[in-house]
């Protein structure tokens, strides 16, 4: 036998266990996969919470598919998730099914939940837990209008280290009474690192762009955006600018109605709001009636009273506990004063919209409920 050979033939099956060991770490490590999953696409998980804005789910849902269809590939895949796995009832009494219950949601890259009218009433432990899980995992998680109350109570946002949150300007009050080293920022939406957040509404077409843009690049944002018909915004567009006029009287009028918002709890007098302004109280009332046609205390009143609205509708706090935090010393006074501009008491107004809005709340059990009670009545 021709011994010269054998080094050469060794070195060949040597190189050949080599490589053969190199691509099975390839595999193992999952740095090589078959062809069908050699690109990881990315996985939007949208949670529906009762009373959740349909009208963000839509914006937030095209988006993505509009991105796919343009495209002409899967670029993203995204899923609808309830607490049970059931119908959910939107805002505008629609109902929406869902794919996934909290429990079996698969694994995604982003966690959206979509929160509107009942942000703290429908907050369970199960749900808190999928999101803290996601955010141990390393997704992108975010709130969709009022969803900072979810994030912040689950130590995901509105936190020592980043205190700054965005959440619906009318939901703020509410939002400070619960978190009140929380900093909202007067703007449509925020990216900072695995944390998103939106005002709601077309705000959040604004925030998925952004999204999309991070994903697959600003070009196919931009198509995405002119297929909808919208303009991206930068996020730090304020969320309402119908005070943003030149004229100085009107930027009086807004840091007035700024200083009222601020000092809702211990109503200032109007020479206190004058020398806050630096400016003399005669000329804060002839800015007041020009601008809202009320004297500022009037004024100072229905913001006030609309503060107070907005308590009664996002949160669960006793009558008394909403007048103090609104600046009235005794119940009574605060009920008269919300009934001559709402109509209703306070009482009424929650128990009202409370009954409609828990319509939607397991209506399967309230029809055999009804129905048990209508057989009992026949008998």
């Amino acid at each position: 036998m021709d011994l010269s050979v054998r080094p050469h033939a060794n070195c060949g099956v040597m190189f050949l266990a080599l490589n053969l060991i190199f691509w099975a770490k390839l595999c193992m490590f999952g740095w090589m996969s078959t062809p069908s999953t050699t690109v990881s696409i990315p996985r939007f998980n949208f949670l529906l919470q009762p009373e959740f804005p349909l009208n963000a789910l839509i914006l937030a849902s095209d988006a993505l598919r509009i991105a796919n269809q343009n495209s002409g590939r899967d670029l993203f895949r995204w899923c609808y998730v309830t607490e049970t796995g059931g119908p959910v009832r939107a805002s505008n009494q629609m109902w929406f099914d869902a794919d996934h219950a909290l429990d079996d949601m698969p694994r995604a890259d982003v966690y959206l939940l979509f929160e509107g009218n009942l942000p703290t009433q429908n907050m369970s432990r199960r749900l808190l837990g999928r999101l803290r899980e996601a955010g141990r995992f390393g997704a992108i998680v975010g709130g969709v209008d009022t969803g900072a109350f979810a994030l912040a109570t689950a130590g995901l946002a509105a936190t020592e280290v980043d205190r700054d949150i965005v959440l619906h300007w009318e939901a703020e009050a509410a939002f400070a009474e619960e978190f009140p080293a929380a900093h909202p920022l007067n703007q449509i939406y925020r990216v900072s690192g695995n944390r998103v957040h939106c005002a709601g509404g077309v705000a959040t077409l604004d925030m998925m762009l952004d999204l999309i843009a991070r994903f697959h690049g600003g070009p196919l944002a931009n198509e995405v955006a002119n297929a909808l018909v919208h303009t991206r915004r930068p996020d730090t567009t304020p969320q309402r600018d119908d005070m943003a006029q030149p004229a100085e009287s009107t930027r009086l009028a807004s840091r007035m109605v700024a200083v009222m918002e601020r000092n809702l709890d211990f109503p200032l007098s109007l020479e206190e709001l004058a020398a806050e302004l630096g400016v003399p109280p005669r000329s804060l009332t002839r800015v007041s009636r020009r601008s809202f046609g009320e004297s500022p205390m009037r004024l100072y009143l229905h913001i006030r009273l609309q503060a107070a609205r907005n308590f009664l509708f996002y949160e669960e706090y006793s009558i008394k506990d909403v007048a103090v935090a609104c600046g009235f010393s005794y119940p009574a006074v605060f009920s008269r004063a919300f009934k001559a501009q709402y109509g209703q008491t306070p009482r009424t107004f929650r128990s009202v919209m409370r009954a409609r809005q828990n319509e939607g709340v397991r209506p399967e059990l309230r029809r055999l409920i009804s129905s048990s009670a209508q057989a009992q009545r026949s008998a």
